[in-house]
C-alpha cells in the first residue's frame, strides 16, 4: 500500500494575506489541481493536511475521495505537518509520498514515475527531479518511518533524514521542470 501526504497546511506569508492554495491556476483552485492529479495516480490513499484556513480548503476539495486531517500546530513548519499526515496512514503502508499543495502544475505522470521506480527496485528514498535538481514528491520507505516521526524545523526537517541516507537516495527524471515549481511569491504566481 501507497500513501500520498498533501501539505496543505501553511500561512502563505510571502503571498501577503492571500492564501495562494485557493489561488485558480489555469481555471482550478491550486490544491484542486494537486490532489487531483495525486488522486489520478497509482497510489492507494490520499491523505490533505490542512491548518491554516482549513475549512476553506477542505471545501474546494470536498467532493474529492481523499481524507482530511489538521495540523493544529501548523505555524511550527512543513515538518509538524509531515508528522501528523504519517499518523493518519494506514496500517499497511509500505511507503509514503509527501508532496506539498503548491506544486502547482504537478502531473500524474510524475507521481507514477516515483512509484514505478520504487516498484522496480525498492530504494527507501526516491525523488522526482528534472535535469538533476531534486523535486517533487519524494517518496520515503517505511523503514523510514521512525526518523520521520523524529523530525522538526531546528532539525532541518525531511532535509536532515534525506542526507542522513543521501548514499540510498534514487532521483528519478521527470522530464519536466513542474516537479521543481512551487509557489510562494506573487512573482512566483506570475511565472506559472
Amino acid at each position: 500500500m501507497l500513501s500520498l501526504i498533501v501539505l496543505a497546511a501553511g500561512k502563505s506569508t510571502r503571498m501577503h494575506g492571500r492564501n495562494k492554495l485557493l489561488i485558480n491556476v489555469e481555471g482550478r483552485r491550486m490544491i484542486r489541481r494537486v490532489v487531483e492529479a495525486a488522486l489520478k495516480s497509482k497510489v492507494d490513499e490520499v491523505i490533505v493536511v490542512l491548518g491554516w484556513e482549513a475549512d476553506k480548503i477542505q471545501k474546494a476539495l470536498e467532493d474529492l475521495p481523499c481524507r482530511f486531517v489538521v495540523n493544529k500546530d501548523y505555524e511550527k513548519g512543513q515538518s509538524s505537518s509531515v508528522k501528523v499526515g504519517l499518523k493518519e496512514i494506514s496500517e499497511t503502508t509500505q511507503a509514503i509520498l509527501i508532496l506539498p499543495g503548491d506544486i502547482a502544475k504537478i502531473d500524474t505522470s510524475a507521481i507514477n514515475l516515483v512509484i514505478d521506480e520504487y516498484t522496480r527496485r525498492k530504494y527507501p528514498i526516491i525523488v522526482a527531479a528534472h535535469r538533476g535538481m531534486p523535486g517533487h514528491p519524494i517518496l520515503l520507505d517505511s523503514q523510514l518511518f521512525k526518523e520521520i516521526e523524529q523530525i522538526d524545523e531546528q532539525s532541518f526537517g525531511l532535509k536532515a533524514v534525506t542526507k542522513k541516507h543521501e548514499g540510498r537516495i534514487r532521483f528519478v527524471e521527470a522530464g519536466s521542470s513542474n516537479v521543481l515549481r512551487d509557489v510562494d511569491t506573487p512573482d512566483d504566481l506570475k511565472h506559472l
